[in-house]
């Protein structure tokens, strides 16, 4: 996974007794959809009794997010967003959802940095406005990081990481509100996963070279993404206890599949 970078000993420090379990629905669903999300409360309103640290947070497209918020029985599900415009108010910006709007729609995540918008060409610098912008709204943070196969190939993950961190967070942000995703792009609806080793030894790495940049006094929250299913989940629950939950894309769109994740982790 490395190049020059030196592994820190195991320090129990960095593991977090909180879970969390982040849906992605990506480009998916409708009105219709609220069954998804009905029979995931209607579950985890009971599950939670038992396993009171763990946390679902369900990322939806925007224009469902008021219509959801309002159609939830309880509070036991929270309701995130997928991207935001780096402008917080009103104004000339056609087609942007602004921060302030998404927190009025009743959203408290934004899911920000994902490789797919990567992709399209969001650069760092603007991600950093888009983290800034939701922070000033008090919403919490995904913050997406990841390598893609050819940056692993030539062991540049932890340099990747490096820059995207350090390009798009800035020591003036609330930074108890950023949750690190770390998502491999070679992942990301692949049906592949990292190692046991390499896994831990990334969330390590992103812990502790968070805590060590930005001279904080606690250790940022990390979550993994990609291919994550109800059969794998059970190897990152035995190798994984320095990953803090799991940013779930495609198997979220299933309450079944979804359901199936979060009872397996606890088994």
């Amino acid at each position: 996974m490395t190049n020059n970078y030196k592994m820190p000993k195991y320090n129990p420090d960095l593991s977090h007794n909180q879970r969390y379990f982040f849906g992605n629905w990506k480009m998916f669903g409708d009105f219709n959809s609220f069954n998804i999300i009905k029979n995931i409360e209607k579950f985890y309103v009971k599950f939670r009794k038992k396993e009171k640290k763990s946390k679902i947070v369900i990322c939806v497209p925007n224009v469902l997010i008021s219509f959801f918020k309002k159609k939830l029985k309880t509070k036991t599900i929270i309701l995130g967003a997928q991207n935001c415009s780096e402008h917080v108010n009103e104004g000339p910006f056609t087609g942007s959802i602004s921060t302030s709007l998404l927190k009025k729609a009743g959203a408290e995540f934004v899911i920000l940095g994902h490789s797919e918008n990567r992709k399209e060409g969001e650069t760092p610098k603007l991600i950093k406005k888009k983290i800034k912008s939701a922070l000033s709204e008090k919403l919490n943070v995904i913050f997406c990081i990841g390598e893609t196969a050819k940056e692993k190939k030539q062991k540049k993950t932890t340099s990747v990481l490096l820059k995207q961190i350090s390009q798009s967070i800035d020591k003036k942000f609330n930074l108890k509100k950023i949750i690190i995703a770390y998502e491999p792009v070679w992942c990301i609806g692949t049906g592949k996963t990292p190692s046991s080793i390499d896994l831990m030894e990334v969330s390590i790495f992103i812990k502790t070279f968070f805590h060590k940049k930005f001279n904080t006094k606690f250790i940022p929250k990390v979550v993994y993404g990609g291919s994550v299913n109800g059969k794998n989940i059970k190897f990152f629950r035995k190798w994984a206890p320095f990953i803090d939950g799991f940013l779930v894309g495609g198997a979220s769109q299933s309450s079944k599949n979804f359901i199936d994740i979060i009872k397996n982790y606890y088994k």
